[in-house]
């Protein structure tokens, strides 16, 4: 990649789902693929321990989020407790709470089964996550889509959140309405080059509310099929973004470079 052109940053990978030397290997070719830097999730305690060790190992290009992501069984009360003390002794050190937000999948495989969620309890891990947010003023990563998402703005907006990045969003006309005139975030994955509905939303969401990510190690289909889900695809996505929005691929980069580093700084 010609460096001319302004770096990308991969704004929502959970780098600690790697084995090491994918890591170590991947962490080398950065620098060659003019990729500056991660935005690395967190999904539990553990999780966020490991992510921590990789943001110390590899200082200004791991930046570390701490969260507890919604696709999983609810904590119990101790449990989430030990995570929100975990994650403020840290508050200096992480770029943002995240991942969190809310069920959908989780919701709908339940459906299947017959059996009921208990929604209530992850609004409430929702937001004790957004108050520790708002209380030390740091941008939340979210994953809320379709009808979740518009919970979610409801939270945000009764703890006075602004900075707000819904990873690989996907919902309806109104609440992306809602969320462009609130200012929050949205980020694209490789899934931009096959999904028409993705397309549809990176053709009206405004360009400087935009990012762009991998989600790796989830894996892709179309032209990344079989393929390890790797930071280099952000050029992928970006090229793909900068074709529906009639840009250059050089103006592309610049504007995502700009954004992911005014939101994460």
């Amino acid at each position: 990649m010609n460096k001319v052109y302004a770096p990308l940053i991969d704004s929502h990978i959970h780098l600690d789902q790697y084995d090491d030397p994918k890591i170590e290997q991947m962490i080398r070719s950065l620098a060659d693929l003019n990729i500056q830097s991660l935005i690395s999730v967190a999904m539990n305690l553990s999780s966020c321990q490991r992510t921590e060790q990789l943001a110390q190992r590899y200082p200004s290009i791991v930046q570390p989020a701490y969260g507890y992501h919604p696709e999983q069984p609810l904590p119990d009360a101790q449990e989430l407790q030990t995570l929100l003390l975990w994650i403020e002794q840290r508050i200096d050190r992480l770029v943002a709470v995240g991942e969190i937000g809310l069920p959908y999948y989780r919701r709908l495989e339940a459906i299947d089964r017959g059996e009921l969620l208990d929604e209530q309890g992850y609004q409430d891990v929702l937001s004790a996550l957004l108050q520790l947010a708002a209380r030390y003023d740091k941008p939340v990563i979210l994953h809320a889509v379709y009808e979740d998402a518009a919970i979610a703005c409801d939270l945000l907006e009764q703890y006075g959140i602004t900075k707000a990045h819904f990873h690989w969003f996907k919902g309806y006309p109104e609440t992306i309405q809602r969320m462009i005139h609130n200012g929050y975030f949205i980020s694209f994955t490789p899934d931009i080059q096959y999904e028409q509905e993705i397309q549809q939303l990176a053709a009206v969401y405004p360009a400087h509310l935009v990012m762009v990510e991998t989600d790796g190690p989830w894996p892709f289909e179309g032209s990344f099929a079989e393929q390890m889900t790797h930071p280099m695809m952000t050029a992928d996505v970006c090229r793909e973004w900068a074709k529906i929005q009639g840009l250059t691929e050089k103006e592309a980069r610049q504007i995502l470079y700009q954004n992911t580093l005014s939101f994460y700084t």
